[in-house]
């Protein structure tokens, strides 16, 4: 053994007010909506104009309930369908732990798709600017994994920023929560605000959504060599996680939609413009 950094012993739990806690996984959450939501703004006000301010508003509800409704019932559908089909009392028991990105991706491109047909706006032109800001969610959510000590990596006892997690035993392991928080949350974050600088880009509907996809896919991958595969499931085909066989269909998909953006002709740099809310 190399080195051992000491693993910084948080509580969960933000804030107790008697019965009443505040997790900092929840925190996590918050904080990356209202981040999007704000950066999202900020977008909406340059061609092509996706979505109205107030529309940003109203799509803050529906991007919270896809992601928390799609969230959990990805991870008790894709990680513990047995169990939860036994205990059903359970799924909504969403404080006890068990979230799925694949779970709230899915969630959230439902609630695309659904608010993009009522308001009537372009199905790629939204999800385009909302894939920019999804990173930040990310970034959050995998330190809250970081902090309550979950998900961590494989044992490396030469590793650089080996651990010894709480719940690993007592060997060292990849702080891979961090890993992930690099790569899903800050880089992806980065690709995607230098390619929104790009306006024959931001014109080309379907392709930052297309290369959030396949970005995350890629960095999900890689993230999952350094993490320790749940133990009720461990290593599946090939030696792969769940997380790697979940997200080999998002960078496929991903490829696909940059490919198919990119052939399409672009509209015009003015595009649409954005629409006047009607009056109560």
């Amino acid at each position: 053994m190399l080195f051992t950094l000491v693993y910084p012993q948080i509580d969960p739990i933000a804030l107790q007010l008697g019965p009443f806690a505040i997790r900092w996984y929840a925190l996590a959450y918050i904080t990356g909506l209202m981040l999007g939501w704000r950066i999202v703004k900020f977008l909406v006000a340059r061609p092509p104009h996706a979505l109205t301010e107030l529309e940003v508003d109203d799509f803050l509800v529906w991007a919270t309930m896809g992601v928390v409704l799609g969230g959990r019932l990805g991870y008790v559908l894709f990680y513990k369908p047995l169990y939860y089909l036994a205990n059903p009392l359970e799924i909504p028991m969403v404080w006890q732990g068990g979230m799925s990105f694949h779970g709230g991706a899915l969630g959230v491109i439902c609630a695309i798709i659904l608010f993009s047909r009522l308001r009537g706006r372009n199905l790629f032109q939204v999800g385009d600017v909302i894939c920019c800001v999804v990173p930040i969610g990310l970034f959050f959510g995998r330190i809250a994994n970081f902090v309550n000590g979950e998900l961590f990596g494989r044992i490396a006892p030469d590793a650089a920023l080996a651990m010894v997690f709480p719940h690993g035993g007592p060997f060292p392991r990849h702080p891979s929560q961090l890993y992930e928080a690099g790569l899903e949350g800050l880089a992806l974050f980065t690709v995607m605000m230098l390619l929104w600088r790009f306006t024959s880009i931001r014109h080309r509907f379907g392709a930052l959504s297309g290369v959030f996809l396949a970005g995350y896919g890629i960095a999900r991958i890689i993230g999952e060599l350094f993490r320790q595969p749940d133990p009720f499931l461990g290593f599946l085909w090939g030696g792969a996680t769940m997380g790697q066989l979940l997200s080999i269909p998002l960078v496929v998909v991903g490829l696909t939609l940059v490919v198919w953006a990119w052939r399409r002709t672009a509209p015009s740099p003015q595009g649409p413009s954005p629409k006047t809310p009607k009056a109560a």
